[in-house]
């Protein structure tokens, strides 16, 4: 694994790798002390089936929930965010697994035999508090109100087995005789209540299987409510959701719908989600009933109601107006948890919601935030980042109440805080400074999202924290252990890689990657736009790596890349108010539009820049005679622009060299001609011979001239309430500086106020910006 890191202004490699990851805190040693060891392996296809302790709320003498997270997405097919890539080993007190030898070392003291069996728990803690079942965490809401147990389906063990050779006979009797419907019902009941290990032996019974086949047949004769009985059975039992009972069920259930009452309809549709089965036409039913009788819902019929559209990924618009009225009815009879459930049924099924009920949710959050579990946190959190809503009361008070549970938090938990602070651009070190020391401990538990949004969020908050180094090589690497799923999903490896190339970092052996033709086609086919982030990357890497040999973005797919970036600012950027008026002046200014350009010197960067260019004198250099403006105006002179006109214009305002000493200046290698660093003075590091990819003249570039890049910079381009640059936009400052461009601002908190002051103030502030004696002082 090379990792390449480029210094601003160097172009080189600072180190060829980073320093190995730390042992994690708390890890148990081995070989240390006298005990056998267990290893315990985890196939690909592990998970788990429920998890009480994950979320935990880290807060002393509260009452623990089960608040966990509820990220995966219904019809995930990854394994367990616990799935690690190597054997975990744990200390025990057991020695059968000694060898002779061993055996016949000392016993342990009672001490050891102690510390080992703390050091268990520990690890046996942590993994659970990283597991994660996307059926059952949700589902924690429910368990607040008695309520919820007519609407729901308790998929827990039941509280009194049946025995064994009681199923026996129940199968037994299948065999020689068809029952009636009660007699189904019950025998289904009573298989459902089998000990786990019989009830799975079942699926290959053919017995059971003409059971199933018998309810089938008699379908119609079941009244709805043992129908509901015979679903609810299937569900302890396992049944696979294409077996064909459950499609009988299905379409009996969409007959009858419109004659079962609301509290029937949700608990049937909670059975179909326990059993994990996809039923759009019943759920299309059930949303447009509920539709009908929506003054007869009550608040646990609402919000289950939610739950269902949620985990149904489905959002049915007629609803939308309704749903948010009664959240603001109900708002202040809410429990937290329902509140968690409310927002998480909203940001799965994607439904959009009004800033007001939005910003009402975060007001009554954020006055009871420590009394709310961190999963229904989270699940507000994701909502709030869905509607992009700033709420700076809610942001502070997360800002004190989360960094004590991140430690308890597990890693999917941790990545949703995270992704949220970065997409609110919402910089707070003691959080993002919590997560950086909590997470290298748990990289092993981060999927190929986890790490990428990781990556996202440091670099797009422009924080590199105090364990950098360890930090940034446990992603790496957990990266190149994820490898194989980039391939399903492209979108993670390129939103990773960016993030790390906002921090001066590239992992040469992933940039060869995500660059090669193979790859490139699979981000063509993804349903995401991923064109400009290949865009951002690939040109990245050409102008920060100069001693890069991996692979690169053919010329055509950036000429294709530039024109469509092109196209988007011609019609969303370069007509902004405040760039307008910008460009405008600076032309009065300056003595015309030949002397200003208004374009992205770096298209993949996608934001535009004033290019304006000085002789040592101070004098402006005229340069855009592709502006139809300026060539209207030459043509109207009678002039014809050549080449040699070109040569003349620009010896007239530089008067430094003939053209013959311009020519053989231009042949010379940038790297003989001097050096790229330079001094902070707006931000101008200058290379006299640097030559820039949107040149259409490279040998233009004259000793001594110089090419300022002024950034008309809005509040988007900081984080919120701050001078903070996000990374994007600190990437693109350091590649200007990198190609010899001195980068001036043009800060939203100066120039827009500006914007309503006389004319005469706006040039005073344009003429201070642009004839800034420190850089003619150092060109010259």
């Amino acid at each position: 694994m090379a990792v390449v890191r480029c210094l601003p202004g160097a172009g080189g490699p600072l180190a060829p790798g980073l320093k190995e990851k730390r042992d994690k805190p708390g890890a148990a040693k081995t070989g240390t002390e006298a005990g056998a060891t267990i290893q315990l392996l985890k196939p690909r296809d592990y998970r788990v089936l429920y998890n009480p302790a994950a979320y935990a709320k880290g807060r002393a003498g509260s009452q623990q929930r089960g608040d966990r997270d509820s990220s995966q997405a219904l019809g995930d097919t990854f394994t367990s965010p616990g799935t690690a890539q190597a054997p975990q080993t744990f200390p025990t007190a057991s020695s059968q697994a000694l060898s002779p030898v061993r055996s016949a070392l000392p016993k342990p003291k009672s001490s050891t035999l102690l510390r080992q069996t703390v050091l268990y728990k520990e690890e046996a803690e942590k993994e659970n508090r990283e597991l994660h079942d996307s059926k059952e965490d949700p589902r924690t809401f429910q368990k607040g109100r008695p309520e919820y147990r007519a609407l729901t389906c308790d998929s827990t063990e039941p509280a009194q087995p049946l025995p064994a050779e009681e199923g026996d006979w129940i199968l037994q009797s299948v065999a020689g005789s068809e029952g009636s419907p009660g007699v189904l019902r019950d025998y289904f009941l009573r298989l459902s209540r089998l000990p786990a290990e019989r009830r799975a032996a079942l699926g290959s019974d053919a017995r059971f299987s003409a059971l199933c086949h018998q309810a089938v047949m008699a379908i119609r004769l079941f009244s709805t409510p043992d129908l509901i009985q015979i679903l609810k059975a299937c569900v302890p039992l396992a049944m696979p959701a294409s077996h064909p009972l459950l499609n009988a069920c299905e379409a009996e259930f969409c007959r009858r719908a419109w004659d079962m009452g609301l509290e029937q309809l949700l608990l049937v549709a909670d059975c179909w989600r326990c059993l994990d089965r996809s039923v759009p036409s019943y759920l299309g039913i059930l949303f447009s009933y509920a539709n009908l009788h929506w003054k007869d819902l009550t608040l646990p019929q609402f919000v289950q109601l939610l739950y269902i559209v949620g985990e149904g990924r489905r959002s049915p618009a007629d609803l939308a107006q309704k749903v948010e009225s009664t959240i603001l009815k109900h708002l202040d009879a809410f429990t937290l948890e329902e509140l968690g459930a409310i927002c998480l049924g909203l940001f799965k099924s994607l439904s959009g919601i009004s800033e007001h009920v939005m910003r009402r949710i975060a007001d009554r959050v954020c006055l009871q935030m420590e009394d709310m579990s961190t999963y229904a946190l989270v699940n507000v959190l994701k909502m709030l980042r869905y509607t992009r809503m700033d709420h700076l009361p809610l942001m502070r008070e997360l800002g004190r109440v989360i960094p004590a549970r991140i430690p308890a938090t597990n890693i999917q938990g941790i990545m949703h805080i995270t992704l949220t602070y970065s997409s609110l651009h919402f910089f707070d070190e003691d959080v993002l400074a919590a997560v950086a020391t909590s997470l290298p401990s748990k990289v092993s538990y981060c999927r190929s999202k986890d790490a990428a949004k990781f990556l996202w969020s440091f670099g797009c908050l422009d924080y590199e924290p105090p364990n950098e180094e360890e930090f940034y090589s446990s992603l790496i690497k957990q990266l190149h252990a994820k490898l194989h799923e980039f391939s399903k999903f492209p979108e993670h490896l390129l939103t990773a890689l960016l993030g790390l190339a906002f921090v001066k970092r590239f992992p040469e052996e992933l940039i060869d990657f995500a660059l090669r033709e193979e790859f490139v086609q699979k981000t063509r086919g993804s349903k995401y736009e991923l064109n400009k982030d290949l865009f951002t990357l690939g040109k990245s890497v050409e102008i920060e790596c100069p001693t890069y040999q991996g692979s690169h973005l053919t010329p055509q797919l950036c000429q294709e890349f530039t024109e469509m970036v092109s196209s988007f600012a011609e019609r969303e950027i370069y007509v902004r108010p405040e760039i307008v008026e910008a460009t405008s002046l600076l032309e009065s200014m300056l003595g015309g539009p030949e002397y200003v350009k208004n374009h992205m010197i770096l298209p993949h960067t996608r934001s535009s820049d004033l290019e304006v260019r000085l002789a040592t004198d101070g004098h402006p250099i005229p340069f855009n005679f592709k502006d139809p403006v300026a060539a209207k105006k030459l043509r109207d002179m009678g002039v014809n622009l050549t080449d040699d006109l070109m040569f003349q214009l620009i010896q007239g305002r530089a008067h430094s060299q003939s053209p013959t000493a311009l020519g053989n200046e231009a042949r010379i290698p940038s790297q003989e001609r001097g050096d790229t660093t330079g001094a902070p003075c707006w931000g101008g590091a200058l290379s006299t011979g640097a030559t820039s990819q949107a040149e259409s003249k490279p040998g233009l570039w004259q000793p001594g001239e110089v090419r300022l890049a002024l950034q008309v910079s809005n509040r988007n381009h900081f984080c919120y309430g701050s001078r903070r640059l996000l990374g994007l936009h600190c990437l693109k400052r350091r590649q200007l500086r990198l190609l010899g461009y001195a980068v001036v601002e043009l800060p939203f908190w100066e120039w827009f106020p500006l914007l309503k002051r006389t004319r005469s103030e706006k040039l005073s502030y344009l003429h201070y910006k642009v004839f800034c004696p420190a850089l003619l002082t150092r060109a010259a």
